[in-house]
């Protein structure tokens, strides 16, 4: 029972990490939404990462990933880790789609999901006690629960998109 929680506790965290970015976008529209890149390109012309990857973004995800550790029981340090490593995740998952091609915002199932989960899960493996079948349950659980999800967030009116 006490792997299930932790589990739940993880991707609960996961969650707010990566939909942090999201709610910020909606509440500041296009207020402090400097992207990551500057807008450079990278040698191969396409955008380093793209327009949605925003300091404000990764600033969301961390602060609100700590806050929400607290409630659950972790350190908001650990929280901190958390959301940073869930966006350095998603920000290698951008750049790895503008070298395939494509577009910000555009969608890649699985290259989405996976790595904004499994790399802080790898990362911080040791902190939190995570076995790899652990790591391996928590990832696949949080890629089936992100396309439902986004489709929840889109009907709300937080995503442009339903996925």
């Amino acid at each position: 029972m006490d792997d299930l929680w932790l589990g739940a506790r993880l991707l609960l965290l996961l969650g707010v990490a990566n939909s942090a970015p999201i709610v910020i976008k909606r509440l500041l529209g296009t207020r402090w939404s400097t992207p990551l890149d500057a807008g450079y390109p990278f040698f191969d012309g396409r955008p380093l990462l793209g327009p949605s990857k925003t300091l404000r973004g990764y600033v969301a995800a961390v602060a609100a990933t700590a806050v929400v550790a607290t409630l659950l029981d972790f350190s908001p340090v650990l929280g901190a880790k958390i959301g940073a490593l869930a966006m350095a995740g998603d920000t290698l998952s951008s750049f790895v789609k503008r070298r395939f091609g494509i577009a910000s915002s555009g969608r890649a199932t699985g290259l989405d999901q996976i790595p904004e989960a499994l790399l802080p899960l790898l990362v911080l493996r040791n902190a939190l006690d995570l076995s790899l079948p652990q790591i391996a349950a928590i990832t696949l659980v949080f890629f089936a629960l992100e396309i439902p999800l986004s489709r929840v967030f889109f009907s709300l009116g937080l995503r442009d998109r339903p996925y």
